[in-house]
């Protein structure tokens, strides 16, 4: 909603002082010069990226617009995941716990935590360093190390869209331009006309860098910043996890392991510690 708002009052805000300076909105519908900007924008992208990267730009799109990040019920649905894995680390035998390790769909703690359980990602990054905890023999700075590079992975591989997007965003003033200099072309090709007709030739050539300028700074720009945005939020979980599975190696007990975890959350979406308590109260390992 916000992005929608945003853009109105942008379009708004510019169309608006346009009129008001006594400019005609019809300038500047140049349907040619938006195909030569838009056509080469989406060329120069499908160039510069693999498909996979193509895809993932369109999916990025898709959860700006939705603002899809962790909210604080999610944050405790992480955060009791946790706790009862960490509770039946403590209490059961290594075979029961492996069994929900090794098998997360069919696990009863998992199917608790239906969020948890469809977040693939999120899911397979806990159930390895339980993995690694259960061996036994690993040392907590190793593995929080590992962990640290395998974020560290993740959030290259999770902002590949926000890059693709903000370079076509650097680009687009310039072909702007380059749609400018083909109206100017054009132009010159009348310059035996009245200065009515070639002024209104040299005016439709500009629209193309106004449109590129525009689209750059009040358009794509700003959607790869909330893909940025939105995605480094739900990285945060990754950390929450990292947090209280260190915590558990360095030899707290599960309650104060999980307030390792809570504290890794932003202070705008980090449930209270009475409130992460209420909701693990019931929880059981």
């Amino acid at each position: 909603m916000g992005i929608i708002i945003g853009l109105i009052v942008t379009l708004g805000c510019v169309l608006g002082g346009f009129m008001a300076m006594g400019g005609h909105i019809d300038v500047l519908y140049q349907p040619w010069e938006f195909v030569i900007i838009g056509g080469a924008s989406i060329g120069t992208f499908l160039v510069a990226n693999p498909i996979a990267v193509v895809k993932d730009s369109g999916k990025g799109l898709v959860e700006a617009l939705k603002n899809a990040v962790p909210k604080e019920s999610d944050y405790l649905e992480l955060l009791g995941l946790i706790y009862s894995l960490l509770k039946a680390l403590k209490e059961r035998p290594k075979n029961e716990v492996e069994a929900h390790i090794d098998n997360p769909e069919e696990s009863a703690i998992f199917q608790n935590f239906p969020r948890v359980l469809n977040h693939e990602g999120l899911r397979n990054f806990i159930c390895d360093y339980c993995r690694l905890i259960m061996v036994g023999n690993a040392r907590p700075h190793e593995v929080e190390a590992l962990m640290e590079e395998e974020i560290h992975t993740i959030r290259h591989d999770k902002l590949k869209a926000y890059h693709a997007l903000q370079a076509i965003s650097d680009g687009l003033p310039a072909l702007g331009i380059v749609a400018a200099v083909l109206g100017v072309v054009k132009a010159m090709g009348h310059i035996d006309a009245s200065p009515e007709v070639l002024g209104g030739l040299i005016g439709a050539a500009l629209v193309g860098t106004f449109f590129g300028i525009f689209m750059s700074y009040s358009v794509i720009g700003p959607l790869a910043t909330k893909i940025k945005v939105v995605r480094e939020k739900n990285l945060r979980e990754y950390f929450v996890a990292k947090q209280a599975l260190i915590a558990h190696m360095n030899g707290s007990v599960p309650q104060i392991a999980l307030e390792f975890g809570r504290k890794a959350i932003s202070a705008y979406d980090r449930p209270s510690l009475e409130t992460v308590e209420n909701a693990t109260m019931n929880v059981e390992a």
